[in-house]
Order: structure tokens, then sequence, then C-alpha cells
């Protein structure tokens, strides 16, 4: 189920808030003795490995080749252990794992946001922007900011896909260029600037502890999908939308949509988002559908189509977006990417959540 190596770190190869990106030399392995691979470290979990030290790694991910998890991951520098944390926090996350960490929840009763949260129960009408994908953030943002510069954005981040918000290179590269205002990590998730039981609790935080106007709510990076109706983690965009509802907020549904994708059941307009609108989410959201042109334009309306009898269909034209998309990229230094394919080699995909953004904008 997981593969252990040791290995000893060769250099520091870069840094982002929270994690540390290096070049391990693995031992132990037959035939492969001293091969360099890139490791991820955590330091609040596992200290900062430096050049030479001896480090204990899993590997799984290198041996099933994911393409957003390609990395060892640093489970301990057994020699040189971190100090025992200090201070409140009774939230166990990643609970009963080898790397089950504490920390202090907003909602929790040490935490000064408490009495704020204990009865709180509306998020005021503020706009929820749901996404399958956590390469939606980006696009999202750069459409809402372009029609309303200035806006404060808070992402809202669940445990369907990576765990620590750490792993997240755009989280950190966002909130440096001021595009978005802070993270909130719920249920399993754990490394935001604020820590949250559950969807429900991390809005609210977001909202009344934050300050945050709108709240983009999508899966970290490293979705799972099994190509079946119902076995892929992008369900929870459906459950999204009604914990926006249920909380008096106003659910804005990203659609997933694809000319670049090899696979039919994500051409056009996913399956995923079919399912988790069409079929998980009871609550009615404003389901923003892209002016696309040409017949994969009019495929994409046709597919949206479906979701009307449960949802409100807003069309929202896409004229200026790519233009919107190159400056953000190049002002926030931000790589426009989904599934390994760049923003020119599929277009469609960053339209459509850039839509949702600009759409997002005029309910402000």
């Amino acid at each position: 189920m997981i593969r252990w190596r040791k290995g000893r770190v060769e250099r520091v190869r870069r840094e982002w808030p929270g994690s540390v990106e290096l070049e391990v030399a693995v031992d132990g392995e037959p035939g492969r003795d001293g091969e360099i691979v890139r490791a991820l470290a955590y330091p609040a979990l596992v200290g900062r490995p430096e050049p030479g030290d001896a480090v204990l790694l899993n590997t799984t991910a290198l041996a099933l080749g994911l393409g957003t998890g390609g990395y060892a991951m640093v489970v301990a520098v057994p020699d040189r252990l971190p100090p025992d944390p200090s201070g409140p926090g009774h939230l166990v996350k990643a609970r009963y794992t080898p790397l089950q960490a504490t920390v202090l929840g907003a909602d929790e009763q040490d935490s000064p946001h408490h009495e704020l949260l204990r009865d709180a129960d509306s998020l005021d009408g503020m706009p929820v922007i749901v996404a399958d994908l956590h390469s939606a953030l980006p696009p999202i943002l750069a459409g809402l900011l372009a029609a309303r510069p200035g806006t404060r954005v808070v992402y809202v981040m669940p445990d369907g896909g990576a765990l620590p918000a750490w792993f997240s290179m755009a989280i950190g590269q966002l909130k440096a260029a001021g595009a978005l205002a802070a993270a909130v990590t719920v249920g399993q998730a754990f490394g935001g600037d604020l820590e949250a039981v559950t969807v429900h609790t991390g809005l609210l935080a977001a909202r009344l502890v934050l300050d945050a106007e709108v709240v983009v709510l999508a899966q970290g990076p490293g979705n799972l999908g099994t190509g079946t109706r119902w076995g892929f983690s992008g369900v929870s965009a459906g459950e999204a939308v009604n914990a926006a509802a249920v909380l008096s907020g106003r659910p804005v549904a990203s659609l997933r949509v694809s000319e670049g994708d090899k696979r039919e059941r994500h051409v056009g307009v996913s399956h995923h988002s079919l399912t988790a609108y069409g079929r998980v989410a009871l609550a009615r959201a404003q389901v923003v559908v892209p002016d696309l042109p040409g017949e994969f334009g009019e495929r994409v309306a046709r597919q949206a189509g479906t979701l009307a009898d449960r949802h409100e269909l807003v069309r929202v034209p896409v004229d200026g977006l790519a233009d919107e998309l190159r400056t953000a990229e190049r002002d926030w230094g931000v790589r426009l990417s989904t599934m390994g394919r760049r923003l020119d080699e599929d277009l469609a995909y960053f339209l459509a959540a850039a839509a949702a953004g600009r759409h997002t904008a005029s309910l402000l």
C-alpha cells in the first residue's frame, strides 16, 4: 500500500509558503540506489530538511506516476525532529494517520472566534463560486477581479484533493499578488489561514472572520476520479452548493468545460459537473454557461441545458477574457494549467471558469 524509502537530501530546489522542494538521493532500492528524486517536505509537520539530512520518504505517488502529486513525500527527518508544538488547538486533521496534526479551529472553544461563530447561521447573501478542480481558482479570480478590482475573495478548500493547502503553489502566489485575501481549510484539509471542522463553518469563518465579499470553493490539487458515474471527488461541488444555500449564500456554479481533454466524458461539459450539479446539488444555484463560439459552444449550451430544471442558467459572454487570463498569468506569476494542459491548449476550460468570476462581479 505504501512504498517507503530512505534517502539523503542533496539540495533545496525551491520554497513556497508551507513547503520545501528538495532533491533527494534514494537508497535501499535494488538497481536504483542513489537515484535523485524530487521530494516535498512540509516544515510544519516534519521540520525543515537541510542538505545532508537523512530522510524517510513515502514514494507511492512516484511509483504510480501521478501527474499532480508526482513527488516523494518527506515523512520524517529522523536525526533532527521538530520541536513539539505549543499553544491552543485540539482539531486533529489527517486523523489516525501517521502524520495526524493538531490545529486550532476557528470554530473550536479555544478560538478567539468561537463566540462569533457559535450561533452564526447566515452568509447574508454572499456569493459562493463553486468549482470542481483546483485549477479553476486562478481563472475565476481573473474574471472576477477584471470586472470588479479590489474584491476581497477568500478560498475555502475542502478535503477532496490534497489535504495540506501547502501543496498548492497557486494559493501562495495569488495571496502574494493580492488577488486572494486568505484561505480556509475544512474537513480533513489543513494549512489554511484559518481551519474549520466543516464546509459550513469554513464558509461562515470566511464571511464573518475574514470579511470575504466572495468565496471560491473548490477542492485542492489532485482530484480523484475512477471513470464511473459517482466515483469522483468532485461530487463535493454539489454538496458545496447545498451548504452555501442552507447558509443563505448565493451559490454560483462554475462548469468544468473542456475542448482539449481526450476523454469523451469530459469533452464539452464534464460529466463531473452534470452529476454534481444535476444530481447532488439539491439547492438552486446560478449555473454560468459561457458563450463560446461555434459548434463547440452550441454543444456546451446544449449539455448545460439539462440542468435548467434544477438551476438558473446564466449565459455570460467571454469576449476579452482570454486577454484578462494572459494578463493575470503574467502579473500574478501563476501558471494556468489544468490536467497538464496550458491556457492555449484548453482555452475553453479557463474561459468557463473566468465567466463564472465575471458573472459574480455583477452580483456585488
